[in-house]
């Protein structure tokens, strides 16, 4: 493996972009569209190899017996490296592909593959600059590109590969920006509702005004609802957004409540095989989640305070016995 997602090196890519779009979005250099009915379009798919299907020392891929399937939706890998000049990523881009497969999909995907079958699609994924840039015509256009193939990759997961079992909606960063409007638009009051075991929509803030009829949850066994956090450092101040759904996933609820660092089951950073248990606390505070320093080799290094990365890997062993556990209640 000729890269590894961890803390240091992503925070790196995330903040510290080299290049940045080129102009204004146009049609004529969009890429081509991926094709779903095609197996190489896909991050992750039940029938090929791929890194969802992967598991930590001591935990194993379940998918085989799965009663449920995962939607997946990767965060932003096209962040600026060199070459990275259009403002949707190019999904045949072999280097790209290398940086989602072995970082979210591996680190992140993973985290479901005890709960449910993993489906991941690559998608023409807005640049990371898109969040940024006063740009803001060219940023809708390339974030629209983007949801339109999540469209077709769910309309195509649903004629294919559904046949109405239940499904969890994962995803995190710029995949819980399409997630959100993915949910509005086939599950929020529609009759795929009925299907939702739970939405995990990490790592962008949910507004409790974001959805109609799907709720947050409340405890770790509800399902037709959604859990979201964003991660930083014990003691970040960030301004009151009352209206944000924050979960705290040591409890599964959204109270105030602290939960210390005996509770996580265990982080998966560095190398993946490792588990890390009782590695960070976390806590809701206003409209983040707070969390205790990750310890790690290395750890010492980090000086950021925003664990934005980092929001799956520090609870994974926690989301993956959860949703299990959400897919238990459901069947029953």
């Amino acid at each position: 493996m000729k890269t590894r997602f961890n803390i240091l090196i992503l925070s790196l890519l995330l903040w510290g972009c080299a290049t940045k779009p080129s102009g204004t979005f146009s049609t004529t250099t969009k890429p081509m569209a991926p094709d779903y009915s095609q197996a190489n379009a896909w991050a992750a798919l039940p029938s090929k190899t791929d890194p969802a299907d992967r598991a930590p020392d001591g935990l194993e891929d379940q998918q085989d017996s799965a009663a449920a399937d995962v939607f997946f939706l990767h965060p932003t890998t096209y962040t600026g490296k060199r070459g990275d000049r259009l403002w949707n990523g190019p999904v045949g881009k072999a280097d790209l592909q290398e940086r989602t497969l072995e970082g979210p999909i591996l680190f992140q995907a993973s985290a479901f593959n005890a709960a449910g079958k993993v489906y991941a699609p690559f998608y023409r994924q807005a640049h990371l600059e898109a969040y940024f840039t006063k740009d803001t015509t060219s940023a809708k256009q390339a974030f629209d590109l983007a949801y339109s193939d999540i469209r077709r990759a769910f309309e195509y997961y649903l004629e294919h590969y559904n046949d109405g079992r239940p499904i969890i909606i994962a995803a995190h960063s710029q995949g819980t920006t399409h997630a959100k409007q993915l949910l509005r638009e086939f599950f929020d009051g529609k009759p795929l509702q009925s299907q939702l075991v739970a939405a995990y929509i990490i790592g962008i803030p949910v507004r409790q005004t974001d959805f109609k009829n799907i709720p947050p949850c409340t405890d770790s066994l509800d399902t037709g609802c959604y859990v979201s956090w964003r991660t930083f450092r014990r003691g970040t101040k960030k301004e009151p957004e009352p209206a944000v759904v924050v979960t705290n996933p040591l409890l599964w609820d959204t109270t105030k409540a602290f939960a210390p660092r005996t509770l996580n089951d265990g982080a998966v950073l560095t190398p993946f095989e490792k588990v890390r248990p009782n590695n960070v606390s976390a806590e809701v505070r206003g409209p983040v989640l707070w969390s205790s320093k990750p310890q790690f080799p290395g750890s010492f290094l980090m000086l950021r305070r925003n664990y934005h990365v980092g929001d799956l890997n520090l609870f994974y062993v926690d989301i993956r016995k959860n949703a299990v556990q959400r897919v238990e209640r459901f069947r029953e």
